[in-house]
């Protein structure tokens, strides 16, 4: 994963906002290098990280796939009817073309990161620019971490990587540790 944003979707209102959505779906972009995960890989994590087959209760919180082209379209949709098959249930999650993708408000960037204030000290440090912290690897990376997504070993490989001092490293993995064990 090179970074993700978050923001609103697959609706025509023009410059939606979190109180204003109208006809979209809140959505996370997400930007990857095809050499290091593919597509299909990353399909795979979507329909694992969501119920597919409940439907939503709103347009706003609906589970969709926003695809680019038709190769994309094709494999979501081969991902969409493996994973129907597998689970004997209609899959509800939708898959569309990708309309205009507008960024959400900053506050709603790196949402658990926000919420860990040592650790956004130190973001915002390196980061006093919120477009620069928005676009950051290593937030989208730490953003996962901090909500338990990845594994004990990933975070150990890369940890170095992630612009941490010491104190915000172990601090990281204390809240990881809890984070996976459902405890965040």
């Amino acid at each position: 994963m090179v970074r993700t944003r978050v923001g609103y979707t697959g609706g025509t209102k023009k410059n939606p906002t979190y109180h204003n959505l109208g006809d979209h779906t809140e959505s996370i972009q997400i930007d990857y290098d095809p050499a290091q995960i593919s597509y299909e890989k990353l399909l795979e994590v979507f329909w694992q990280s969501h119920d597919p087959c409940r439907p939503a209760y709103s347009r706003q919180y609906m589970t969709a796939v926003f695809y680019h082209n038709a190769a994309q379209k094709k494999l979501a949709e081969q991902t969409r009817d493996r994973e129907a098959a597998k689970r004997g249930k209609k899959i509800v999650t939708a898959i569309l073309p990708l309309s205009e993708f507008y960024l959400a408000e900053d506050y709603h960037q790196k949402y658990y990161l926000r919420q860990t204030r040592e650790l956004m000290k130190e973001y915002s440090a390196i980061y006093p620019r919120a477009q620069d912290f928005m676009n950051s690897t290593a937030a989208a990376r730490v953003n996962g971490y901090i909500d338990g997504k990845g594994t004990a070993e990933g975070l150990a490989k890369e940890i170095d990587q992630l612009g941490l001092s010491p104190e915000g490293q172990r601090r990281l993995q204390e809240i990881f540790k809890q984070a996976s064990k459902g405890g965040r």
